[in-house]
Parts: structure tokens; C-alpha cells; sequence
């Protein structure tokens, strides 16, 4: 299925049955009275978030939504029958913001959440409802009420509490499928995956979180260069976000191990910047240092790299040292992003601020390959 994370839609709810004038006709009864009843309610539309639904594309191609009118009211005292509404299904993450205002109206951001996006109108009156002792032959009755109209920007951020980050290439999709069920696409050139990847990261029978894989993002993607700053948004509600780094890219010398790291840090400044650009909260979430494709290296190559790129980054943070392919020292990862989820949904749940006090190692060092190792 084609992934679309963004759509344009129209919605049109109904509008009111008019109410009636009618008068009591009926065979030695003079005099019957007013008897005009009330227009139906028209449809209303709502959306529903639904997690089983994880892309626009249903609104990419059906962009007008309208319910029907509320049936007239009749005489006999006879309502009319008030029009279906209708349901619109949304991934959870959905953002609806008034086109024209620019306005956030609802974020869909838990299953079975319902909101009104088009409110249906009223019917109307009936005479029946203005006789009185003073006015028993009333004429009168009012029309049904237009139903709301609106033209509504969709943009769906996908709900995952880890997010990845880095340069084309850098390993990023091997790493989702190392860790998960998830299948994305894995080639030998750059920009394979062309729209975000989730996988649903299991380490215990009981304990899981999501992790969520964008396409790689390059220098000057805030002028459009690569995919531009097109999927950014999908890392947006991630609690913390791991930056991918190729340690052993095939565009740097290998001679020179030390002038590699450098090389490596400058492309993470550089990475880091578009980052702001597109968003400076961003900036603010938590972001670990991951060091992939290890495998590739001697022991004394590892080191050296990853020393210069600490030192070239001042980085003081969570810096884990792996091969995604291999599946090397992916455990150690894997385990302290579980502590760190569950800190962070559990201060959730106490609604206090998410000033969680975890702390992994500085530096996972890579396990030595033993049999069995997992």
C-alpha cells in the first residue's frame, strides 16, 4: 500500500428538513388544529481514529465527504427521518487544522478517539409547535438550519516512542529489521527507503515500544536536496531519537582512522542543523549516538574513530558501538531504549513532567564474538 502521510479534504455535513405548515383535515372534525411536524437533523461527519489504519491514501482520491438532508417535516404530526452520518476512519497520529485558518481542530492521538468535523443541521419547526390558546390556527414554521462546511488539511505524524535519524545509508532499515518484525527495504544505495518504516520492537512477552525509521535526511534538505525535510514531522512525538552514524562509510579514506571521525562528525553537525531548520524542538529530545556497521572494523579502527567523533562532537551523551547487521551489542541498545520508554510512560501516567533521571551507559562496548552470542 502507498504510504501518503498528507491529504486535502471537503467536508459537507446536511442540512435540516424545513418544518411544515399543516392543519388536522379529517371527517366531522372542524376545526382539527395545526398538525405540521418537524424537519429530520442532517448528517453530521465524524472522524474516528482507528490503529489499524496507518496511511491517508483513502483521502488522497476521495477528497469531498457530504451527508445528506434531513427529510421534511409532514402534516399528521410527522417528523421527518433525520439523515445517516457519516464516519470517517483515521490513522492515529491524524492532525486536522482548518485550511483556510491554518487552526489545529483535533489531534487524533489515541484508538477510538471521535471528534465532529462537520456539525449537522437542525431541523425545523413545525406549526404545531406555535398554536396557543391565543393563536390556535398558526401559519407559521421555520426552515431547517445548513448543515457546517469545511475544507480540512490532514497530516498524519505516526505515533512511536523511538525514532531514527541519519544519513542515507547509515543502516538505519537494517536496524528496524534486526530489532523487529518489520521488513523495510534494505539496498547498497543511497535513499532506499522512500517513506517511514514502524516496527514494533519486542523485548520481553509483556514490554515492547515502537520504533519508527525515516528516509535518510542530507545536507540542504531545507532547499529540497535529497527528500527535503518531507518525513521530519513523523519524529516528532518519538520520546528519543537515535542518530545513525556509518562508521565505516565507503566515500571516506580508511588510511587515516582519526580523520575519518572528524569527517563522521562534521556530517552529524551538518545532519543536526536541518534538524533545526525543520524544527528546534527537536533539538530538545533526547538523541543517542548510535555507531553502526562495526563489524566492518578491526577493534583498534573502532576505537580511534569513535574517540575522534566524540571528541569532534564534545558528545557527553549515550553512544552505543554496533553492527546492526551481525546483530552485535544490539541487545545492550535494545534493553536500555525499554528502560528508557518505560520511565517516560510512567511518568505519564503520574502526569508529571517527563524529567526522567535514566541513564544508560555512556558507551556500550562491542561484545566479543562468542558462540551463542546473541
Amino acid at each position: 500500500m502507498k504510504f501518503i502521510d498528507e491529504a486535502i479534504i471537503e467536508v459537507h455535513a446536511g442540512k435540516g428538513g424545513n418544518g411544515v405548515a399543516a392543519f388536522r383535515r379529517e371527517k366531522f372534525i372542524p376545526k382539527g388544529g395545526p398538525s405540521g411536524g418537524d424537519g429530520g437533523r442532517g448528517g453530521s461527519i465524524y472522524a474516528v481514529a482507528d490503529r489499524n489504519i496507518n496511511t491517508l491514501i483513502d483521502f488522497r482520491y476521495a477528497r469531498l465527504h457530504r451527508a445528506k438532508n434531513g427529510e421534511q417535516g409532514q402534516g399528521s404530526d410527522r417528523y421527518g427521518a433525520g439523515a445517516p452520518d457519516i464516519v470517517l476512519r483515521m490513522p492515529v497520529g491524524t492532525i486536522i487544522t482548518d485550511f483556510d485558518s491554518g487552526e489545529t481542530l483535533f489531534d487524533l492521538s489515541r484508538h477510538g478517539q471521535q471528534v465532529v468535523l462537520a456539525k449537522g443541521g437542525d431541523g425545523g419547526l413545525g406549526n404545531l409547535h406555535f398554536k396557543s390558546s391565543v393563536n390556535r390556527a398558526p401559519r407559521q414554521c421555520t426552515p431547517g438550519i445548513e448543515g457546517e462546511q469545511r475544507k480540512l488539511r490532514l497530516e498524519l505524524k505516526v505515533l512511536a516512542d523511538v525514532g531514527l535519524l541519519g544519513l542515507p545509508n547509515a543502516g538505519k532499515s537494517t536496524l528496524v529489521a534486526a530489532s523487529s518484525n518489520a521488513r523495510p527495504k534494505i539496498a547498497d544505495y543511497p535513499f532506499t527507503t522512500l517513506h517511514p518504516q514502524l516496527g514494533v520492537v519486542r523485548t520481553a512477552p509483556n514490554k515492547s515500544f515502537v520504533m519508527a525509521d525515516i528516509p535518510g535526511l542530507i545536507e540542504g534538505a531545507a532547499e529540497g536536496a535529497g527528500l527535503g525535510h518531507q518525513f521530519l514531522r513523523h519524529i516528532q512525538r518519538t520520546r528519543v531519537l537515535l542518530h545513525v552514524i556509518d562508521l565505516a562509510p565507503i566515500d571516506q579514506p580508511s588510511e587515516d582512522d582519526e580523520a575519518v571521525g572528524k569527517a563522521l562528525a562534521k556530517s552529524a553537525k551538518a545532519l543536526v542543523a536541518e534538524l533545526g531548520r525543520f524544527d528546534k524542538g527537536l533539538l530538545d529530545k533526547p538523541r543517542w549516538l548510535i555507531l553502526n556497521k562495526a563489524d566492518m572494523l578491526t577493534d583498534e579502527q573502532r576505537q580511534t574513530r569513535s574517540k575522534a567523533l566524540q571528541k569532534s562532537l564534545r558528545w557527553k551523551g549515550p553512544i552505543y558501538l554496533l553492527s546492526a547487521m551481525t546483530r552485535e551489542g544490539l541487545s545492550g541498545l535494545l534493553f536500555d531504549l525499554q528502560a528508557f520508554v518505560d520511565a517516560q510512560h510512567s511518568a505519564d501516567v503520574a502526569d508529571e513532567q517527563p524529567d526522567v533521571r535514566f541513564e544508560p551507559d555512556r558507551v556500550t562496548p562491542m561484545p566479543s564474538q562468542e558462540p551463542g552470542h546473541d
